[in-house]
């Protein structure tokens, strides 16, 4: 393996976690460009996922940002079509350019809102209409759920900005929500790809060393460290970074 592959998974992890992301659409990206096998990339990306979110739900949850309120609608809802998802084996290209683009616009409105707006901005606890609306929260995360099965990420690039445009939460409670929201997402989708006979690969020490290091030490600064306007700031670097990997990877750049 590239010893530079190692050092990028780290850089990224570091990145995405900080924003209560795990990382799984740089990832795949980066193993594309090292050159690994098509077949390995998106159940290594999962497991790498894996990793990462567990570190970024116990860092944000021990800061006191996790709201279960909003989590288990999201969560029950969004397992079982993760799995779903992640049992299907379809030609993704249209699919992932459409989200691509979605993401685009989602980072667009973070930093038109971050203008606007008061910079802080975010609620002291979810609005109740919000709260108040399982059903709603529950279309939510089955439909993320079944988009992150089928494209091998674990969800939070898409529940984020949809829990930012909602003003769920404040957005150190977005960042904890998701990154538990990945993580059980993750798992459903690994399970859904061993069902299909997909198993997933040894990552590599190097490789989960630096996911675990990289994940440690962006939730850290996220969950404890950086203020509101930063984390915001991040999260539409995120997805602007996650957009041009789902636009760019159909067209093999």
């Amino acid at each position: 393996m590239n010893s530079l592959l190692p050092l990028a998974i780290g850089l990224i992890a570091l990145l995405y976690a900080s924003v209560g992301h795990a990382g799984a659409t740089g990832y795949i990206a980066m193993m594309a460009l090292f050159g690994l096998p098509a077949a390995t990339i998106r159940p290594t990306a999962l497991v790498l996922n894996v990793i990462v979110a567990t570190i970024a739900t116990v860092q944000f949850a021990r800061a006191g940002h996790f709201q279960p309120r909003l989590f288990w609608p999201l969560a029950v809802a969004s397992v079982p079509c993760a799995f779903i998802g992640g049992a299907i084996d379809l030609p993704t290209t249209a699919l992932e350019m459409l989200l691509g683009a979605v993401l685009l616009v989602s980072a667009g409105r973070i930093v038109v809102e971050l203008v606007r707006h008061d910079p802080a901005g975010a609620a002291a606890a979810p609005p109740p209409a919000v709260a108040a609306a399982p059903m709603l929260l529950a279309g939510l995360g089955g439909a993320i759920g079944l988009l992150s099965g089928l494209t091998g990420v674990g969800g939070g690039v898409f529940l984020t900005p949809a829990l930012l445009a909602m003003a769920a939460a404040p957005v150190k409670g977005i960042a904890a929500v998701t990154a538990a929201f990945i993580l059980v997402n993750s798992l459903a989708g690994l399970a859904g790809g061993m069902v299909a006979g997909r198993l997933p690969p040894a990552a590599g020490l190097p490789m989960i060393a630096a996911a675990v290091i990289g994940g440690a030490v962006g939730s850290h600064l996220g969950a404890f460290m950086l203020p509101p306007r930063a984390l915001r700031l991040l999260m539409a670097g995120v997805l602007l970074v996650a957009s041009g990997k789902l636009l760019l990877r159909p067209l093999g750049l």
